[in-house]
């Protein structure tokens, strides 16, 4: 057995996490009016084979304006829960791997074109295009639409947009949900004092900015079984001066920790243009920050790519589970390829058990897929 700290089992919650790889959604933009398609549930399978720990399905929107794009994943009607359902049902076939659902609102950044159609926001008065939302009517570019700023009522619409959301993944027994805090959507435009102007008890103060975030959060705890995480994801930094700074995220996550959160998701920016230092490694010092002042699981994430660095984060302290999304792309083997780097063992399904190499006789766990 390997002693390496990355396939050391890991409890969030009450879930128990087989080792330290966390695969994090990552949008695909190929839903059809919020419905999961056939690529949906190629991609997740794939995926759900792999040997990580958790699954994490991609940004899942609680409202149709809440869409990134017209492609976007969505959980806001029966239509969207059935067709999820189907994927679901398919992957679990296949594969014990726990599975996550990121719940998420667009906001300012919705009503987009797809990334590989240049990603320009689409104006509300065309086909595809939809009116937005935001804390405040500040567009996120010169040009832009302008976004609607959320009255009290609107405010409440959408928190029980994630409660409703929570429900349907509840009754799809998706085993942990993750409120999406980051990257400039909704939830950290009322964060950032760059995109939130208001001036109620929404706005200024960091407590007032972070009000609505616990709402949600509250709201989505309190819905979701006991028995099952709710986590968040954050940006650390607006990586701008005058927004969102990693202090105001470590007071975020020790709130958040207080009301029962069960792990934090640590990457940084999207709110708004900025110079942002991207390297390997180059958000593990904010994960590392946020870890020193709380006491639950905090995911490190951003250009790991390597095995000996995923290791040496968690190895220092700096983190206590890695999230890989390129890298699971571009290589949907790699905790399969890190366990025998260990000297570790993954699960792998029993059709693929007779792939494993000669020289690397422990490196699948012969339970297989159960």
């Amino acid at each position: 057995m390997s002693e390496a700290k990355l396939f050391s089992p890991l409890q969030v919650g009450d879930l128990r996490l087989e080792n330290r790889i966390v695969i994090a959604p990552m949008c695909q933009y190929s839903a059809m009016d919020g419905c999961m398609t056939d690529w949906h549930l190629i991609h997740l399978g794939q995926l759900a084979l792999s040997g990580a720990g958790l699954l994490t399905i991609e940004a899942t929107a609680v409202l149709p304006e809440g869409r990134i794009t017209y492609g976007d994943v969505g959980l806001y009607s029966d239509d969207c829960e059935v067709a999820m359902a189907r994927v679901l049902d398919s992957v679990r076939r296949w594969s014990p791997m726990p599975i996550a659902v990121q719940l998420a609102h667009a906001g300012r950044k919705a009503s987009t074109d797809l990334p590989w159609k240049g990603g320009a926001q689409i104006p509300p008065n065309s086909p595809k295009g939809w009116q937005t939302v935001a804390p405040s009517s500040i567009a996120m570019a010169p040009g832009e639409n302008s976004p609607v700023a959320l009255r009290r009522e609107d405010m409440i619409r959408v928190r029980d947009a994630f409660v409703d959301a929570a429900r349907r993944a509840a009754r799809l027994g998706v085993e942990a949900v993750q409120l999406h805090g980051a990257h400039g959507y909704l939830i950290h435009q009322f964060l950032s004092p760059l995109s939130n102007r208001r001036d109620d008890n929404y706005g200024g103060s960091l407590e007032n900015r972070m009000r609505f975030p616990l709402e949600i959060f509250d709201a989505v705890r309190a819905a979701f079984p006991a028995g099952r995480a709710v986590t968040m994801r954050v940006s650390g930094t607006d990586w701008i001066d005058g927004g969102w700074t990693i202090e105001e995220t470590v007071a975020f996550a020790q709130a958040l920790e207080k009301r029962g959160c069960a792990a934090i998701h640590v990457s940084s920016g999207g709110l708004a243009p900025a110079k942002i230092p991207v390297g390997p490694n180059y958000q593990v010092p904010l994960a590392r920050q946020i870890k020193a002042a709380v006491a639950m699981p905090v995911v490190a994430v951003g250009l790991i790519t390597e095995f000996d660095q995923a290791e040496a984060i968690l190895a220092d302290g700096d983190a206590d589970l890695i999230a890989l999304a390129r890298a699971m792309l571009y290589d949907p083997r790699w905790p399969w390829h890190a366990a025998a780097h260990f000297g570790a063992h993954v699960r792998a399904p029993d059709q693929y058990l007779r792939s494993q190499p000669s020289h690397l006789k422990s490196l699948f766990d012969l339970r297989g897929a159960d």
